[in-house]
């Protein structure tokens, strides 16, 4: 049964976990920026903003992939890729945060989760060497006390392993955790970790409808969320 806000009873945690891209940033024009910059050296078309933004998940490799074949589902030669993977980092460490811009709403439910006291971190599949950086640059680092990049582990995000490492970083149960995300990716972590999870309206979603995805709520914003759930002890 779905988690709705008619509930009497918030939902209660002990702490919050996050997604980056597409939750508490809009990344997409950065890594549209550095995609077609890759493109444009490897002598290929540039493609839309709009089509990159659905490209957008399970890491930067599957978006190098996605791009280079302008397929959700495609895979470029062996050779392609590994000409292609070091030009996209170059350029995208060129660009990261440049163009990035701040939701609506996260700061303002950053601060409600930290006054509330809420432990939180930051779950995703960037990479630490560019997901580190940019928490500086917009000057969100101060909120997490754990952040959980994409090369942290083997496993990335629709595997649980990033969600369960970070409750053992704050030493919290799964249960007593929640993902707040903006993706199939993220729902289907939070639910093999056995965390609760709530999705945002906005953000990427690899062009599923957050309507038809499993979870406890939707929220317009970080804000919001924070109405939606109580202080565990």
């Amino acid at each position: 049964m779905k988690f709705t806000p008619s509930l009497s009873t918030p939902l209660p945690v002990k702490a919050v976990m996050i997604d980056l891209d597409g939750t508490l940033l809009d990344t997409i024009p950065d890594l549209a920026v550095a995609a077609n910059l890759m493109l444009t050296e490897l002598n290929m078309p540039a493609l839309p903003e709009a089509t990159i933004r659905n490209f957008v998940g399970k890491g930067i490799n599957n978006l190098i992939e996605r791009t280079l074949t302008n397929s959700m589902d495609g895979k470029p030669e062996a050779a392609l890729f590994e000409k292609a993977l070091p030009i996209y980092d170059r350029c995208y460490k060129a660009v990261n945060g440049k163009h990035t811009t701040i939701y609506p709403g996260v700061k303002e439910g950053l601060d409600l989760l930290r006054a509330q006291g809420y432990p939180l971190a930051c779950v995703t599949n960037k990479s630490e060497r560019f997901t580190l950086p940019l928490l500086d640059y917009v000057s969100l680092s101060q909120y997490f006390v754990s952040v959980v990049a994409g090369d942290k582990l083997p496993q990335k995000k629709p595997d649980p392993a990033q969600l369960l490492y970070a409750c053992q970083q704050l030493n919290v149960a799964p249960h007593e955790m929640l993902m707040i995300g903006d993706s199939i990716n993220d729902t289907q972590a939070a639910r093999s970790a056995g965390c609760p999870v709530f999705c945002v309206t906005y953000g990427y979603n690899e062009g599923h409808d957050v309507q038809t995805l499993d979870v406890d709520a939707i929220v317009a914003s970080l804000v919001e969320a924070t109405s939606l759930i109580t202080k565990k002890n």
